[in-house]
């Protein structure tokens, strides 16, 4: 304990009694956590949507007019929040139901024993167990503690682990990084240190999204246009035109309507909650929906080694004693094990082999470290006052180079097996707060452990799914160099056999960056090493995503694009990572990118969909205000198009699968896309329009058979919109498209159809006249997508003229 700091409390585990008097003050680490929003939320979220309220304003002037036929779109009310609180209370429950199974327990000491309990049954004054690994659930002050440092880089932002004695005030919200400490809990719940921080912070904040950025501002465009145009709109037919108010309403609703993108909010959120859905039924926790589409992004997967790509245990395949035989060195593998709190998945193989043989006696201790990548325990003899340190760690750490031992380890190393070497020397440790790195010296090797590691089934088909997207593997692991190699070749990561050993890298040398970039497995890295190389790859432009399973990979999986964690690491992983992959298979993980592909491809898709309705609908009213005639089409005509060409294809499309990965530039593809087409069908259906109105009249008797003319019209190229979008052909999309032509024949061509949407197409001159603007219309799509594209290029080559020219 350093001069100056607090008496550490007493230790009296609280018995049952105290523990309920305790509950019954709210004196508990109980705090009101969500995954999601609650089902009112979602009900008032869905139901109470800007969208909904101008299709409910135009549904009851449709109503008042008595045409209920034409108040048909105000099912889209009901769609709109119906499925989208369907799909977002299943995905709730997948979320509340993964994120239980991924709690971590709290070890307690109360007057019974030692137990597990869940962190939301702590209370004040309760003794708590941590070890590397755990996160603090709650503040204290420390009793006890064995080579403990907690790291707070969540909390304060200093990266490096701090050394936590006796009386050291603990924050909830840290991690522990090495050793074990047991505390007493002095604040839980609301008043714990990082629920205080969160409720400073904010109650909820949405993690940044492009996707919904990118809708965010191609809906700020179309508002934009929405203002002007209604109001021109609302003019030319409530006192444009001297016919009955109520066919003026039925134009005015007509022309607004199909004007506001509905559909294409609802189906992102319906993609996404999909996407939820999908990866819970894998075992795959989403913590937030934007990392489904970051993953689409991705370019780089970093991956660790232990426990990544190899199985989780391990098992001490050999101890290879060197020089004269010493039985004691079952004795101090059992030491330096047993005085870790929570042993990794080494020390846990070595206690497994050591089993019941005495430990030798324990002086001082220092706990593992990924940083020291050590640990030693040192005897004392009572009598004499002679000292023995043992320290158990990596062989290229420990020993020489040109060490016969370490040349053997190397060796063994490049098979792909783990080895650690156990050291002695007559020296004591270095003091655990002066000089907490340093080994002491003259350390000579006593044996080898052998450690077997076996790679995961799965991993070698996950690295060529990888690769075949082309996303780039670096396997980045805190083992021996050789080892990383090894496995690395063995899951078919390209030159993955050349590691590079990590100890010669420097984050801050001009080389770093090339070496990250060019190489595919690195060994011996530190837990900042990792997170520079994240840095690096990002600076690069690329996206990563960062896979791992303990508290050497918290930095990197924080600092990642994407982190993702195993479901059996540490709680720290689990804690700063994006996605947790609870049935620890790799394998899965090719699965959340493709999701995340389909999602993003997808939504891209509809996109186009919408936002061709919308700028054909905008530029259609802007016609008819301008040259002063009287809208062509009616609500039901407006609904029927939307049903065949958009809403109902628009749902199957937006599951579809979906590889392609996502790229940069969404609303500029977008409106590339949706710009043509609309321009092309509202040309097209307002030429049809007047050609017939000139050919048949403008009688109110021939306004059926006018409006219909527009109409087949707008049908043909928004036919032909969804025709382009649904590509790559596949038979279910040929299957799906056919569907929706056929039932727009049926309603168009039958008695019944044609006279509840009021369609007229008996005379061969209306058809005519619609298949050569249809036509018309499609041609004009493609030649003002060669102009758009055009200008894009121009702009573009501008840019990068600019660029060079500021370079130069």
């Amino acid at each position: 304990m350093t001069p100056g700091s607090p008496v550490p409390a007493t230790r009296a585990p609280l018995t049952a009694a105290q523990v309920a008097e305790r509950m019954s003050r709210g004196e508990s680490n109980l705090i009101e956590s969500r995954t999601s929003r609650s089902f009112g939320e979602i009900f008032r979220a869905n139901a109470f949507t800007r969208v909904n309220g101008i299709y409910l304003v135009m549904l009851l002037l449709i109503l008042g007019t008595g045409y209920f036929i034409d108040g048909l779109f105000g099912l889209l009310i009901i769609v709109n929040s119906v499925v989208g609180m369907v799909q977002e209370i299943r995905a709730k429950r997948t979320l509340d139901r993964l994120a239980l199974l991924s709690k971590a327990p709290a070890r307690v000491e109360r007057a019974k024993g030692v137990s597990e309990i869940d962190v939301e049954h702590l209370v004040l004054d309760d003794v708590v167990l941590v070890a590397a690994g755990d996160q603090i659930p709650v503040d204290g002050e420390v009793l006890d503690a064995t080579g403990f440092e907690v790291d707070e880089s969540l909390l304060t932002g200093e990266s490096e682990p701090v050394l936590a004695g006796a009386g050291y005030e603990l924050k909830s919200g840290s991690f522990v990084a090495a050793g074990s400490a047991s505390f007493r809990a002095t604040a839980v719940g609301e008043h714990a240190f990082a629920a205080r921080l969160a409720k400073e912070a904010s109650e909820f904040r949405k993690p940044s999204s492009q996707l919904r950025a990118g809708i965010d501002q191609i809906l700020k465009y179309v508002t934009w246009a929405l203002i002007p145009v209604g109001v021109l709109t609302i003019v030319n037919q409530i006192w444009g035109h001297a016919e009955d108010w109520r066919n003026a309403v039925r134009g005015l609703v007509a022309a607004l309507v199909p004007m506001v993108p509905e559909g294409l909010v609802l189906m992102t959120s319906v993609a996404m909650a999909v996407g939820v859905i999908r990866l819970g039924r894998r075992h795959c926790l989403v913590q937030d929906l934007p990392a489904i589409e970051q993953l689409a992004r991705v370019d780089v997967v970093c991956t660790d080694k232990t426990g990544t790509l190899t199985e989780d245990g391990m098992r001490v395949g050999a101890v290879e004693r060197l020089g004269e035989a010493d039985d004691r060195i079952e004795g101090a593998l059992a030491a330096i094990g047993r005085a870790e709190g929570k042993p990794n998945a080494s020390m846990a193989a070595i206690l497994e082999h050591v089993g019941d043989v005495p430990a030798l006696p324990v002086h001082t201790s220092i706990a593992f470290s990924s940083a020291r990548k050590w640990a030693a325990m040192q005897t004392a003899d009572v009598a004499t006052g002679a000292v023995e340190s043992w320290v158990l760690g990596a062989p290229d750490v420990l020993l020489a180079v040109g060490d016969a031992t370490r040349t053997r380890s190397d060796a063994l190393a490049s098979e792909g097996l783990r080895v650690l070497a156990l050291a002695r020397t007559a020296s004591a440790l270095p003091d655990a707060e002066a000089d907490g790195d340093g080994l002491p010296d003259g350390l000579v090797a006593s044996a080898l452990v052998i450690l077997d590691q076996r790679l995961r089934a799965e991993a070698p088909g996950a690295i060529a799914y990888f690769a075949q997207q082309n996303v780039a593997i670096k396997v980045i692991s805190g083992d021996n160099a050789a080892a990383v190699g090894a496995i690395a070749a063995e899951a078919g990561v390209p030159d993955g056999r050349n590691a590079v050993d990590a100890r010669t890298l420097d984050p801050e040398s001009a080389h770093f960056d090339a070496e990250v970039q060019g190489r595919t497995a690195f060994g011996r890295v530190t837990p900042t090493q990792k997170r520079a190389m994240v840095h690096s790859l990002q600076g690069d432009g690329h996206v990563v995503a960062m896979t791992g399973d303990g508290v050497n990979d918290v930095l990197a999986l924080k600092d990642a694009d994407v982190g993702v964690a195993m479901g059996s690491g540490s709680p720290a992983a689990r804690a700063v990572s994006r996605i947790v992959l609870l049935d620890n298979s790799f394998a899965t993980l090719p699965h959340v990118v493709a999701e995340g592909r389909r999602v993003i491809g997808n939504i891209e898709r509809v996109a186009t969909l919408f936002l061709t309705k919308t700028l054909y609908s905008i530029l259609l009213a802007l016609l008819v205000a301008v040259t002063a005639v009287p809208f062509p089409f009616l609500p039901r005509h407006v609904t029927l198009i939307a049903w065949f060409t958009i809403g109902i294809p628009a749902f199957f499309l937006a599951l579809a699968p979906n590889t392609a990965r996502a790229q940069e530039g969404f609303v500029r593809r977008v409106l590339d896309a949706a710009v043509p087409g609309g321009i092309g069908a509202a040309l097209a259906s307002y030429g049809a329009y007047l050609t017939a109105r000139a050919v048949f009249g403008t009688d109110h008797s021939e306004r059926v058979l006018t409006s219909s003319t527009g109409f087949l019209a707008l049908v043909i190229v928004a036919f032909f919109v969804l025709i382009t979008v649904a590509r790559p052909f596949r038979p279910w999309k040929v299957g799906l498209v056919g569907a929706m032509i056929g039932g727009m024949l049926v309603v168009i061509l039958t008695p019944l159809g044609s006279r509840v949407f009021d369609v007229d197409l008996h005379d061969p001159r209306a058809v005519l006249i619609a298949c050569a603007f249809g036509a018309t219309g499609i041609a004009v799509r493609f030649g003002a997508r060669a102009v758009l594209r055009g200008i894009y290029g121009a702009v573009s080559r501008r840019r990068v003229r600019r660029e060079a020219e500021a370079r130069t």
